[in-house]
């Protein structure tokens, strides 16, 4: 350890932050964390009451062994936190035979021998009653899938992290940070930190608090549809009816087909089952995102489940607007910062990143600490974008 008064500031305790956080104050680093909002806030990406975690990647089957070590780390934090964070309730990747959604989970699983079924219309029917897919519908049956808990995955973190001695400090937005020493110094408006290194997990504010990245991020905004579903709710309970991610033939506005997933009721028949498109939503910043959620909207999203979960476009409950980081390949940035080797960046991760929660934390620690990580992430670094077009040209509303 240095002279310096922290090893490693962490900027940023949401998902990835805040499992980075815990990882550092559990290896016996000197640790402060700051966050602009309160603990597990839902202003960013990482509320909702439930995240799907699968292993049968249709993405890229390159991500497989950070899930196989996520779903390690997954209970490793439930069992410490004492907390139910992960549910496994089994997953259905449904579509045409040859689409994305199927195809690519099919090469996932046979690359990685991960086990699966593959079900045609019929089958799914017989099965999951709830669902009635077209006769030229097949799917991909994983039975290790389900969903995480993401508001309880970061207060378990950041309370671990705390237990081991991490300072946490929130609603206290960073306003600058600067590398341009032999440690790091980060300013907020209510002092000034210095450390040896510093971990930048910025979500949605990336574009600014990372301008001098140079990554065309681009942020999203997502809704969250909760009904109730029409009848008993019981055939949607979280041992009956499993999470599932449904392409469908209709297009978004750049051609790629239309993508649905869902979840189980799992905090009381009361509470719905939440579903919600994946992608395909107006580009906008923190500052101009339009949080109220329209009737049109509900509309569209309980015309696309009726015509394949019949029974649950029954009662509307409730919607919440959250927020989606890309890069243009649509895969993570987790890398030591090309300009500053004592600054980790951990960002890009909105739409499929917070099943990798406690593996990127685990990465963000090990580059904090070592420099250097075990686990494959070469595909993840931001030199991908090397003379890509300023962020602001990509994101401007």
């Amino acid at each position: 350890m240095s002279g310096q008064p922290y090893d490693v500031i962490v900027i940023g305790l949401g998902g990835m932050g805040s499992a980075a956080a815990c990882h550092l104050a559990r290896r016996g680093q000197r640790v402060l964390g700051l966050e602009r909002f309160g603990p597990a806030h839902d202003r960013g990406s990482s509320h909702g009451g439930s995240r799907i975690i699968r292993q049968a990647y249709f993405e890229d089957p390159a991500y497989v062994p950070l899930l196989l070590r996520a779903y390690e780390l997954w209970e490793e934090a439930e069992q410490a936190a004492g907390d139910e964070i992960k549910t496994e309730t089994g997953g259905l990747m449904l579509g045409a035979a040859d689409s994305l959604t199927v195809a690519g989970s099919l090469r996932s699983a046979r690359e990685w021998g991960l086990a699966h079924e593959l079900l045609d219309a019929a089958e799914v029917r017989r099965r999951f009653p709830t669902l009635a897919p077209a006769a030229d519908t097949v799917a991909l049956y994983e039975r290790r899938a389900g969903f995480v808990r993401p508001e309880a995955s970061v207060a378990a973190h950041l309370r671990l992290a705390s237990g081991h001695g991490a300072e946490l400090r929130f609603d206290e937005p960073v306003l600058s940070w600067d590398a341009g020493g032999p440690g790091v110094r980060v300013v907020t408006g209510r002092g000034t930190y210095t450390a040896d290194h510093l971990v930048i997990c910025p979500g949605a504010w990336a574009p600014v608090v990372l301008a001098n990245l140079r990554v065309p991020f681009v942020i999203e905004r997502q809704v969250q549809f909760w009904f109730r579903p029409a009848g008993s709710a019981e055939a949607f309970r979280a041992d009956r009816h499993p999470i599932y991610i449904w392409e469908t033939q209709d297009r978004h506005e750049d051609g790629r087909n239309v993508q649905f997933y869902g979840f189980p009721v799992h905090d009381g028949p009361g509470s719905g089952a939440k579903v919600a498109s994946f992608r395909g939503g107006v580009t906008c910043s923190p500052d101009t995102i339009d949080r109220t959620v329209h009737p049109d909207e509900v509309e569209q999203m309980r015309a696309i489940v009726a015509a394949r979960i019949p029974s649950l476009a029954g009662t509307f409950l409730r919607a919440k607007t959250c927020m989606y980081t890309s890069t243009p390949d649509e895969h993570f940035v987790i890398a030591p910062h090309p300009e500053h080797p004592q600054v980790t960046v951990g960002c890009g991760f909105s739409g499929h990143g917070f099943k990798f929660v406690p593996v990127v934390g685990e990465i963000l620690a090990d580059l904090a600490t070592t420099g250097t990580t075990r686990h494959p992430i070469d595909l993840f670094s931001p030199a991908r974008f090397a003379g890509s077009r300023d962020y602001t040209e990509v994101t401007r509303d």
